[in-house]
């Protein structure tokens, strides 16, 4: 749910494919219906009719995404979701009617706060139905030394994750050679809190202080650079290091 041009659509495509969910969409859902009446009961009319159109595929047992702006309080308990999710990317709507009108919801199981709907979509589809690992399935390797994980690691992460949907993290063995203060334990521990949403996706390894990677004829793989803002590969975990000294945060 959420305002005209938020993106609930968007993160609703993404939805259904991670879920293999039936859609409802609104606007089509009207369509169908012949009716384009946004009164105040018009607009609870079509929340009653994408609920019943929700129970029939809940019934055959489907997981269903219902797409729609359900401006009021009204619209939200006639439609009586059990996962809401409130897309809220945008103050205002092109619509003044729906704008005026439109309350904020007061309880959600998800607030969006980004138009980022692959990222989005993993983590919610995640609480509703949780990832289970596969060794099978298409795996990517980050290897860094992480230290320690920052912003700049997760922006590349997320960019990484929305490949394939599960990341093999290898962890280099460098703590006291040069500048790497942080063991496993500690670099393990805050990559583990800082992808927390995606701790069914993700594995963490240690692994020799590798340097080089090397390989004959074409293998089963690629290697593969991903392009980041600029503003996201300035961030140096050298100058964290120097700021978490002078805090007094690490020696």
């Amino acid at each position: 749910m959420g305002l005209p041009g938020s993106g609930k659509t968007t993160l609703a495509s993404k939805l259904v494919s991670i879920l293999k969910a039936k859609w409802i969409n609104a606007d089509k859902i009207r369509k169908k219906s012949k009716d384009w009446d946004f009164s105040d009961e018009g607009r609870k009319r079509q929340a009653k009719r994408m609920s019943d159109f929700a129970d029939k595929y809940k019934k055959d047992g489907y997981y269903v995404v219902a797409d729609f702006i359900c401006p009021t309080p009204q619209t939200r308990k006639l439609f009586n979701p059990d996962f809401m999710i409130w897309v809220d990317t945008i103050k205002k709507s092109r619509f003044k009617d729906t704008n005026k009108i439109f309350v904020k919801p007061k309880r959600y199981d998800v607030k969006v706060t980004e138009k980022d709907s692959e990222i989005w979509a993993i983590k919610i589809a995640d609480q509703i139905k949780p990832y289970k690992w596969d060794n099978k399935k298409p795996t990517i390797q980050m290897l860094g030394r992480w230290q320690p994980w920052h912003e700049g690691h997760y922006a590349l992460f997320k960019e990484i994750i929305k490949k394939t949907g599960q990341v093999n993290i290898m962890v280099k063995d460098v703590k006291g050679i040069g500048d790497n203060p942080f063991d496993f334990k500690t670099v393990k521990k805050n990559i583990e809190n800082a992808l927390k949403d995606f701790k069914n996706r993700i594995k963490i390894s240690l692994v020799p202080n590798i340097t080089n990677i090397c390989y004959g004829r074409k293998v089963g793989y690629k290697t593969e650079k991903i392009i980041l803002p600029k503003e996201i590969q300035k961030i140096s975990a050298t100058k964290i290091r120097n700021r978490m000294r002078k805090e007094g945060k690490l020696k």
